[in-house]
Order: structure tokens, then C-alpha cells, then sequence
């Protein structure tokens, strides 16, 4: 038997929507639009009622079928729309199609200060975009452990409470992290004598000094686990001078 003659294969219940609804109970000659019909529907689901003793009192009469084609897609919408009622389903009539969701924006990474210096903006910027991007975090976390051992040694040996340590540890990754993305030439591993007091290390940018000191306050006034006063130091010792050593560490200054 050809598909031409043989329509039941074609039959699918399927709600296509209000607009499509609409005009196919008008041009059957129902008085009710889809709003009505599945308000009618709801009713009759909730009582327990089955879909026939619904979908015949949608029409004053016998229908009015201008072709079969508009007979099987009436039914089509009919019987799909009660299947969303049946199936607990919220059913959407507002006209035209679903609005787009928004696109998850991208971090954005902060513009290079190579050659010259980070300012406050690009300080900021940067603590944003690694807090924002776990993948650029992921990648500098694993070039600081790779890179910096004398820096995380130096840690090592400083005899820290765990939260020293972290604290330590995560404010270094912070600054070299900001380093790595503003000075396009790279970072490269700190040297071991680097971390003592050097002074005839470049000065560190106020920016970077200024990032390190608010975080270590706020370890500080920290209300679960505050550093204590004696530890703080030792911190603070080790992050000045970790901090001063990646500035040195910069390549192609």
C-alpha cells in the first residue's frame, strides 16, 4: 500500500503551539480557543475525566472539517495538548517562539602592562578573570607548581600552621598568576637566593604591595581562622619576599 493512501503511519499527537491551535479550531468552527481548550482540559484531568468527554464538547454541533488534512491536524493538537495536561507538563500559549537564554559571557583576561607596570585596574581585573575562569586558573596553578620550587621549598621549610600556609601558598600563586598574564614574556622560576633580602631587586610595583597587604589583613581578621599575630609575620616575611623575587623574576626586563 503506497504512503499516499495509507495516512495512519503520518498521525502524531503533538501540540504545535496557541497560533497553530487557534486557527485550526476556528476553521473547524469551534468557539473556544486553545487558552479555553486547555482550561477545559485541565478541569476535566482533574476530575478524572478522559479526554473524550472532553474534545466533543469543544464544538456547537458536528465540526465543520474544511479538508481531512485540517480533521487530523485539529486532532493531532488536540490529542497532544491533552497529553501535556496528562503528563503534568506546563504548557506555554504565549505567541512566537521561545527567547534566546542569554549567553554565558566569557571571562575576559586583562590586558598586558608589559613593559611597564600593573596598574590598580589591571590588579583587579585579573583577581577577577581568575576567579571567574577555571580552566586559566587550572593552567597557571599547574605552571606555579611546576616553575616556583624554590618558592613553594622556601614555604615548606617556614614550619606554618596549614592555614600559614594556604594562605602563604595561595597569595604567591595569586601574585605569579597576575604576572604571567600581564607580562606577555613570562615568569621564570624564582632562584633560591632571590628569596633572601635583596636589595638590588627592582622595586615592586605599589599595585602588587597593595593587593598582598589587604589579603594578608584580611587573613588576619579572618573569623573562622585568623592568623595569629607571631605567624602573620612569618607570612608576610615570606610573601614580600616571594613577591619580590617574581617581579625579578620577569623575562626580558
Amino acid at each position: 500500500m503506497s504512503r499516499s493512501k495509507d495516512r495512519g503511519s503520518d498521525f502524531q499527537r503533538q501540540f504545535e503551539g496557541a497560533p497553530m491551535l487557534d486557527g485550526l479550531l476556528e476553521l473547524s468552527g469551534s468557539p473556544y480557543d486553545t487558552a479555553e481548550v486547555l482550561a477545559r482540559m485541565q478541569a476535566a484531568h482533574a476530575k478524572g475525566r478522559p479526554q473524550g468527554d472532553v474534545i466533543p464538547g469543544l464544538f456547537e454541533g458536528e465540526p465543520r472539517f474544511p479538508s481531512p488534512d485540517i480533521a487530523r491536524k485539529l486532532y493531532q493538537n488536540l490529542l497532544g495538548l491533552w497529553d501535556l495536561v496528562a503528563e503534568g507538563r506546563v504548557v506555554r500559549l504565549e505567541d512566537g517562539e521561545r527567547p534566546p537564554r542569554p549567553k554565558k559571557s566569557r571571562p575576559v583576561a586583562p590586558a598586558d602592562f608589559h613593559p611597564g607596570e600593573p596598574s590598580s585596574e589591571f590588579v583587579e581585573t585579573a583577581w577577577r578573570y581568575l576567579e571567574d575562569d577555571e580552566k586559566a586558573r587550572t593552567r597557571l596553578m599547574h605552571a606555579f607548581e611546576n616553575r616556583q620550587d624554590a618558592l613553594l621549598g622556601a614555604l615548606d621549610a617556614a614550619g606554618l600552621t596549614d592555614e600559614g600556609y594556604g594562605v602563604a601558598r595561595h597569595l604567591l600563586f595569586e601574585l605569579y598568576a597576575m604576572l604571567e598574564l600581564g607580562w606577555s614574556p613570562g615568569v621564570a622560576s624564582v632562584r633560591p637566593a632571590a628569596l633572601v633580602a635583596d636589595t638590588t631587586a627592582p622595586p615592586v610595583p605599589e599595585s602588587l604591595r597593595t593587593y598582598a597587604a589587604e589579603a594578608l589583613f584580611e587573613a588576619e581578621q579572618d573569623e573562622v581562622q585568623p592568623l595569629t599575630a607571631q605567624e602573620l609575620e612569618v607570612v608576610r616575611t615570606l610573601v614580600q619576599r616571594g613577591l619580590a623575587a617574581l617581579w625579578g623574576a620577569r623575562k626580558g626586563r
